[in-house]
């Protein structure tokens, strides 16, 4: 993690995924956002790239430690959560953010709705369904879609089964 990040006076919440999916999803959006590259590259090359460490944001593990590390050292800077854990348990997930950011959900909120009203507005499904989203272009052109493939758990194992 970078020394602007620890001195930083910013609370950090830190997403990771799963390597597997989040290679297969990064390989997806990369082809999807910049189609204009001369050569793109196949899949194995990705694939050996990434492992070998070179990604935009450095080596994936290294990236990923970094930020677990400072969420140990300083848990009320720096929250570090798995996208597994947001697809399997997002109320959870949910209340514990809400509770970081130092804005805790009341008893009232909690027996209501609000927490389920948030988790639809914030949804994959509802999301990726806007307007928007599926018709939308940024600045520069791209698309808005290409920000929203599957938001599927588990799918890089259809791309990187163990074997």
């Amino acid at each position: 993690m970078s020394e602007s990040v620890k001195l930083s006076k910013c609370m950090i919440v830190y997403l990771c995924r799963n390597p597997k999916d989040m290679f297969t999803s990064l390989w997806y959006f990369i082809k999807k956002f910049a189609p204009q590259v001369e050569e793109p590259r196949s899949f194995k090359e990705s694939l050996e790239s990434f492992c070998e460490g070179r990604n935009p944001y450095g080596p994936f593990w290294d990236h990923i430690f970094g930020y677990y590390k400072q969420s140990q050292q300083m848990p009320n800077k720096v929250m570090f959560f798995t996208y597994e854990e947001l697809k399997g348990e997002p109320a959870r997930v949910l209340k514990d953010l809400a509770e970081f950011m130092g804005r805790g959900f009341t008893e009232e909120e909690e027996n209501g709705n609000v927490i389920n009203d948030i988790m639809k507005l914030c949804s994959f499904e509802n999301l990726s369904s806007m307007q928007v989203n599926k018709t939308g272009k940024l600045l520069s052109g791209v698309d808005n879609n290409v920000f929203f493939r599957r938001g599927d758990v588990g799918d890089g194992e259809n791309f990187l089964p163990l074997t």
